[in-house]
């Protein structure tokens, strides 16, 4: 349908233009159609995040406003907790669905499971390492890094002498650190804790991960997950996502030190998300309602449809592919040193020598493609960012990844 209306999309907007009221098209095929032709106007949003959302996610945020503890809404609730384990492959793990950026995520962990005065352990990889290093410091914890150079993920005999010198209640990664496009082996981070230090949680930053990268929560001995709606989940931001393991519980519980939050506090989320899933209204703080359920298409989309979770990371792995090599034969440097450690959902590039955003960002957007500068603080005017997230790598109908490397060719052939 959206590759149809990407041809001619003024003209199928100028047709809806005869009704006057939007309201009346909601809950019928025309709703879509009116959506589908806004969406084929726009350029395509290449940024890692956040990203382009499907039509049918955008009709499910378009429902008319409902209250939080509407019978209708009840059920879509305690599918969106239950959906949620699907994706991050967890029978166990207990799901936070708050309404918030991916950040509060930081906030979740820092004030419930670490007392102040406990050490932490943050394997940096990027920008996203300092942020959650100073959010775990503003709650009183005592946080070391272990840092990788640019573009690199921390070595697994670095994370093992760190955890050999001290004990630490808890350890950090950043699985995709969206300053550099560096993919983190989690399995291995989370297989060497285990091995030296069984008694430290493991706790994921999976915000530019989760949907794009292959993630198995339980098989792995992850204990805390924690994202946001607005990248492989497909969903416009303002849903923090948390997914906390037994074992990390069971350290909240025990904890004896007052949680330092307000509005992150387990003690007061944890029995609405126990009664929403149980079939039963329960009120701390209103949640998002249109949100959940465009969280609860997505969820539908990604755990319940064609593609399968496994076919869409699969898919993530070709549309990166695509980009990855379509940037080395027009001879551009990736920021990640290692195929291996490079993202699936994203891409880093150098501009070539010579150039800088000014000359590359707006030539982008004149191919009809949106693309992001760079973030890392000590590379940031040397590099840009590609996003291949979400429906523009799973639906090969909108020819979003082909947009994309179109653009890479005319970009960096007038550049030359």
């Amino acid at each position: 349908m959206s590759t149809h209306f990407k041809q001619a999309p003024h003209k199928c907007v100028s047709i809806l233009c005869c009704w006057t009221d939007v309201h009346e098209l909601r809950g019928c095929s025309c709703w879509y159609l009116f959506l589908a032709c806004i969406s084929a106007s726009q350029p395509a949003y290449s940024v890692p995040g956040p990203i382009e959302v499907s039509d049918e996610v955008l009709g499910a945020l378009a429902l008319p406003s409902q209250s939080h503890v509407a019978a209708e809404f009840v059920p879509i609730f305690g599918d969106c907790l239950r959906m949620t384990r699907e994706v991050v492959m967890s029978t166990k793990g207990q799901p936070f669905l708050i309404s918030g950026s991916g950040t509060l995520g930081w906030d979740q962990v820092a004030a419930n499971l670490i007392q102040p005065g406990e050490n932490a352990l943050v394997l940096h990889s990027g920008y996203f390492g300092d942020s959650f290093t100073d959010c775990l410091e503003t709650y009183g914890a005592k946080v070391d890094q272990v840092k990788a150079e640019i573009g690199a993920a921390v070595s697994q005999d670095a994370l093992e002498a760190a955890l050999k010198a001290k004990n630490y209640r808890l350890v950090t990664m950043t699985h995709v650190d969206t300053s550099t496009g560096v993919l983190t082996d989690a399995k291995a981070v989370a297989e060497t804790v285990q091995r030296v230090s069984p008694d430290t949680l493991v706790i994921l930053d999976g915000v530019c991960s989760v949907a794009s990268e292959e993630l198995r929560m339980d098989a792995w001995g992850i204990d805390v997950v924690l994202t946001a709606s607005q990248k492989g989940l497909g969903v416009p931001p303002g849903l923090s996502i948390v997914v906390a393991s037994p074992a990390a519980i069971k350290v909240f519980e025990s904890r004896t030190a007052p949680i330092g939050s307000y509005y992150a506090s387990w003690k007061k989320w944890l029995p609405i998300m126990k009664a929403y899933e149980s079939g039963k209204p329960a009120y701390f703080a209103t949640p998002p309602v249109n949100l959940i359920y465009a969280y609860h298409e997505s969820l539908t989309q990604i755990t319940k449809k064609n593609p399968s979770l496994a076919e869409r990371i699969a898919l993530h792995r070709a549309a990166s592919a695509q980009v990855k090599d379509t940037a080395a034969a027009l001879g551009l440097k990736q920021v990640a040193l290692d195929p291996a450690s490079a993202a699936n959902g994203m891409t880093a590039l150098y501009y070539p020598e010579g150039l800088k955003a000014a000359d590359v960002v707006p030539k982008f957007a004149e191919q009809g493609v949106v693309v992001a500068g760079g973030l890392h603080a000590e590379i940031k005017d040397r590099y840009f960012r590609i996003g291949h997230m979400g429906v523009t790598a799973v639906d090969a109908q909108r020819g979003d990844m082909q947009r994309v490397t179109d653009a890479l060719k005319a970009v960096f052939a007038s550049s030359k």
